[in-house]
């Protein structure tokens, strides 16, 4: 099983041993609800890295509704299962009060791409999603972060913040990991009743199959999906969807 480290002390004194060994050191930061799609960051992780440190931290300043936060699935027994299976050597667990020593008085802001997209109807999100990221990045100490391409407004803004501050960890985005059916593996997926859970796919195929952005959009819309946006960007279209109480989204490259 991998080493729980709840402390950020604690893991920078084996990241001091495994640097002092020349060992490089592959970083996965999640939220835990471990899935397939996790599996697979922490296996290109494996490949590339001596170290896997992966981190379980739910973060509350993301949620941009409190009652998200606090039904998010803490099921760290299950996850630590998946990563022995993965092969990851550390967790790190933090408490809230380790992550926000200060309080949550200072912030990492981005504009005015951290406003569009799903940050235009998720306001403050990307504030948090760059802050506790900044923070994760600078405790672990990591060669490589690896990113599931699923967030992929997440992904650039990472790396453009990485860039901006002369971070030196190399950010790794991976491809998106789906079901049988299309649908991006999420750890939201599992609150779709069973017929949302039918109707989800629909989502990826519109996004692939519509020759227009405005298009997809039609069709989500006839179909019944509470649509936040579908965009063309270069090289990319990207969708942000409702089905009941929840978001979904997904991108697909063009």
């Amino acid at each position: 099983m991998p080493q729980v480290i709840e402390t950020i002390a604690l893991w920078r004194s084996a990241r001091a041993k495994h640097r002092a060994a020349g060992q490089s050191v592959g970083f996965v930061p999640t939220m835990g609800a471990l899935h397939a799609g996790h599996r697979s960051l922490f296996d290109v992780a494996r490949r590339e890295n001596e170290i896997v440190l992966a981190s379980i931290f739910v973060n509350p300043t993301q949620f941009d509704e409190k009652r998200d936060y606090e039904i998010y699935p803490r099921t760290l027994e299950a996850d630590c299962g998946l990563m022995d299976a993965a092969h990851v050597d550390y967790v790190l667990a933090p408490s809230v009060a380790q992550m926000y020593p200060d309080g949550k008085r200072y912030t990492v802001n981005e504009s005015p791409f951290s406003g569009e997209l799903c940050g235009a109807h998720r306001p403050g999100h990307f504030t948090g999603v760059l802050t506790v990221v900044m923070k994760l990045l600078q405790i672990a100490g990591a060669d490589r972060a690896y990113f599931g391409e699923k967030d992929y407004q997440q992904i650039e803004l990472i790396r453009g913040m990485c860039g901006a501050f002369f971070i030196p960890t190399a950010i790794v985005p991976c491809p998106t990991v789906r079901e049988p059916d299309g649908l991006a593996m999420s750890s939201r997926n599992s609150r779709l009743n069973p017929a949302e859970r039918a109707q989800a796919p629909l989502f990826h195929r519109a996004l692939v199959q519509s020759s227009t952005a405005s298009g997809a959009r039609s069709t989500l819309e006839a179909a019944g999906f509470q649509v936040d946006y579908v965009e063309d960007r270069p090289g990319r279209r990207l969708g942000a969807v409702r089905l009941g109480a929840t978001r979904l989204i997904d991108n697909v490259a063009r």
